[in-house]
């Protein structure tokens, strides 16, 4: 376990830019995943409850992390959003440890998380498009994502994330 929020952004911000050589470890990729959920969350101008607890709830399913683990990685992720300065960075990992079928469950919890607030704004679909790029996500993927996130609704019949 950590001992504070400082070791765990030191530990994962220096995995993050660790050379190519070394494999992400599991936190990373915890991050990076992460990133990208509150990144959809952020691009709205106004940050929603429902928001907040579609990326927790995406996170839980996904994750075997503790309640606090979970604050805490969201808390990073908030942080690490804040000053990234693009995507690829977080999407190269997912492209290398995940399979295709998961990264489409992220770009699904990614319109989850839009959607969770019952208003989809043109800025968290512009974000959800471009990592759907990034993770190589075929436009009809990006749509039946869409689609399935739209009609499914919380908090009941979400894909698997990865």
């Amino acid at each position: 376990m950590f001992k504070s929020i400082k070791d765990l952004i030191e530990q994962l911000t220096g995995e993050l830019s660790s050379p190519a050589d070394t494999p992400p470890d599991n936190h990373t990729l915890h991050l990076s995943t992460a990133v990208l959920l509150v990144e959809v969350m952020r691009a709205a101008p106004e940050v929603h409850e429902e928001e907040y607890d579609a990326v927790l709830r995406a996170l839980r399913r996904k994750f075997e992390l503790s309640d606090d683990e979970l604050q805490r990685l969201i808390e990073l992720a908030h942080e690490t959003a804040r000053t990234a300065y693009d995507y690829q960075r977080f999407t190269s990992l997912l492209n290398e440890r995940f399979t295709h079928a998961q990264k489409v469950a992220i770009v699904e919890a990614m319109w989850e998380v839009a959607y969770a607030d019952s208003h989809l704004d043109v800025h968290e679909n512009a974000v959800i498009r471009k990592v759907a790029g990034l993770l190589h996500v075929t436009h009809g993927e990006y749509i039946a994502a869409k689609l399935h996130a739209q009609h499914s609704g919380p908090p009941s019949g979400h894909a698997e994330l990865p």
